[in-house]
């Protein structure tokens, strides 16, 4: 007896074509813009909220959304050059320490040797930007992991801080009380100096991640280094970069933070690399690299910005549940992140 075989039918076609096919949740949770649209919709809800519940103490009022670019500014830029680097698969603890010492390099070279403010801003920013290439120029020619590297740069700084000196000093000069005094009016309320300067920051990194070629180098070395590496691309090159940008971005969030509380101390911005890391996960950066945006990197310090304020007009909490939500919500993003990576390799 000869064997039949069946031929397949239409529907049989059909049934292996959806079957290849994902579904719309799997594109969904495959989606690269998803984290930031879930941050974004926290923040929306955490904001309404803000507003049903504090609307007769001022909370409705323009200024204080305003506020939370005013008083996160500095931490703004930080998180933009750690979002470089989170992005190219590397880590950067040095950012609060970083910080920590512009504020003291600054006080001192302002109010103890009496150097004009406009001059000692571009040797902030030198000594920042050198200290983040010489610790890309050792993470890449040595092989040694960014973690003890930048650790080894978080001591050095602190170290340094109080070499310069071991109390705070205060800033007296006028063109520094001047500049950290000066206004934008928007209309409906106003932004500060470093405000406007944060958002530029943002939107120049926005333009160079997104539309120049050393951006998807960044994204290309953090999605998979062999494979950049196999293709061409300068990944040491590419590593040394985004470390220095990390430092300059530090250098530049230590000038704003000193222009909002015009002075500087060994102990400021202790602890700041984890609000900076935590605002860059919160906003949807993978910790492993290759993925994520920077307008997301806003959204996670504005949620950050926006728990102090709730908990600022609250009135009864400690501040210390600012950590504490902090934690809940990284923990959390992590989570999501993790299930939405393994949902990719499915």
């Amino acid at each position: 007896m000869s064997a039949t075989t069946k031929s397949p039918t239409a529907s049989d076609s059909r049934r292996a074509s959806d079957s290849r096919t994902p579904s719309k949740a799997a594109r969904l949770l495959g989606d690269r813009r998803l984290p930031v649209a879930v941050t974004a919709l926290l923040f929306l809800l955490m904001y309404l909220g803000g507003l049903t519940r504090y609307q007769n103490f001022g909370f409705t009022e323009p200024q204080v959304f305003l506020n939370l670019f005013i008083d996160n500014g500095y931490l703004l830029v930080a998180a933009v050059g750690v979002t470089f680097v989170i992005l190219s698969g590397g880590i950067d603890l040095s950012v609060g320490s970083v910080i920590g010492f512009t504020t003291m390099f600054t006080a001192w070279l302002v109010e103890r040797q009496g150097l004009p403010l406009l001059v000692v801003i571009p040797m902030a920013l030198a000594v920042g930007a050198f200290g983040g290439f010489l610790m890309g120029y050792v993470i890449h020619n040595f092989e040694i992991q960014p973690f003890i590297v930048t650790l080894a740069g978080l001591f050095l700084f602190r170290g340094l801080c109080l070499v310069i000196s071991k109390e705070s000093i205060s800033i007296s000069d006028s063109s520094v009380s001047s500049m950290a005094e000066r206004q934008v009016s928007l209309g409906i309320g106003f932004l500060s100096l470093g405000a406007i300067i944060s958002l530029v920051v943002l939107a120049v990194a926005f333009y160079v991640l997104h539309y120049t070629r050393f951006g998807r180098r960044v994204y290309a070395v953090g999605g998979n280094e062999q494979s950049a590496l196999l293709m061409g691309l300068p990944q040491g090159g590419t590593k040394i970069a985004v470390y220095t940008v990390s430092g300059f971005c530090s250098a530049l969030a230590g000038l704003l933070f000193t222009l909002y509380i015009q002075s500087g101390d060994p102990l400021h911005a202790t602890g700041m690399e984890l609000d900076a890391i935590a605002a860059v996960v919160i906003g949807g950066t993978l910790l492993t690299g290759g993925s994520g945006y920077v307008l997301g990197t806003l959204f996670g310090v504005l949620v950050l910005g926006l728990i102090k304020s709730l908990i600022q007009f609250e009135g009864t909490l400690s501040s210390w549940w600012t950590k504490i939500a902090t934690g809940v919500l990284l923990c959390a993003f992590i989570l999501i992140q993790r299930f939405m990576t393994t949902r990719r390799k499915t």
